[in-house]
């Protein structure tokens, strides 16, 4: 393992510790009355954006097809998971954080036990936010278990999205908590549109069809089939806006570069990026 790599996990751990640590710090505020100044920044969120910082020194200044040149080397050097490995991974990944013993399903919403992880109703099951039939490449080691993309979603909503494209309309989802389908695509609900649109726009920079992958890439379309493509371009780009990286996909993001896959979604890190590119 290149000692790069080792410095900046142990960068990641250094900086999460503090992290946890800088929770029990009260905010401090001036003194002098009527003094207004910016609190500094924790020396825990510091630390964090250095090692981001770091992890991206490649891509800094660039746009366009060199931004996503530089971004797919820096992203293709990962550890690879098996296909059952996932379980315990999203287990951790998607961790209520009001419930250590659950895990949050992306598409309900619903906070559900761990335990309860299969193909039963009332399960939850790893859903491929890129349906893996669009390109064809299954749960084999690679893009398919790739957990940058992979979520638990409850086993019935995960059957009705099926691997349709994205696009907004349709009807009501039973218990999908406001997503949203008709015949040919799946709108997830509100809170995690941007989620759905990250996910899908790290495939296509990761997935360049020069390590055996098919080259995965959004476009406009859907009905897709069984090509390497996930429409629609437009809408997953207003998703991105939309719904900008919250907390929970933040320290997933840095769960997975952490202990699992050792790799990053450069779109929650820099959502602005994706404009960039497309």
């Amino acid at each position: 393992m290149p000692a790069v790599r080792i410095r900046r996990r142990r960068a990641v751990a250094l900086a999460s510790a503090a992290v946890l640590a800088g929770l029990a710090v009260p905010t401090l505020t001036p003194a002098t009355a009527g003094a207004s100044a910016p609190a500094p920044e924790a020396p825990a969120a510091q630390a964090h954006a250095a090692v981001v910082a770091d992890y991206y020194e490649r891509a800094e200044g660039k746009t366009g097809d060199d931004l996503r040149d530089a971004l797919n080397t820096i992203v293709s050097d990962q550890t690879k998971l098996s296909y059952s490995a996932v379980w315990d991974a999203l287990k951790d990944t998607d961790e209520d954080p009001a419930n250590s013993g659950n895990v949050v399903l992306l598409y309900s919403g619903v906070s559900r036990s761990k335990s309860l992880n299969g193909g039963d109703t009332g399960d939850w099951n790893r859903e491929h936010v890129w349906a893996k039939s669009h390109g064809d490449f299954g749960t084999s080691t690679g893009p398919g278990t790739d957990i940058h993309h992979l979520r638990p979603a409850d086993v019935q909503v995960n059957s009705v999205r099926g691997n349709k494209d994205f696009d907004n309309g349709g009807s009501a989802v039973a218990n999908g908590g406001g997503s949203l389908t008709d015949s040919d695509s799946f709108e997830p609900r509100d809170a995690v549109k941007g989620d759905v649109a990250r996910m899908i726009f790290y495939m296509a920079v990761r997935y360049e069809g020069t390590d055996g992958w098919p080259d995965l890439e959004p476009n406009g379309s859907v009905n897709n089939g069984s090509a390497p493509y996930i429409g629609k371009l437009d809408v997953l780009k207003a998703w991105n806006e939309q719904d900008p990286p919250d907390a929970f996909e933040q320290r997933r993001n840095d769960v997975i570069h952490e202990s699992y896959q050792h790799n990053r979604n450069p779109f929650i890190d820099h959502p602005e990026w994706v404009e960039a590119i497309w």
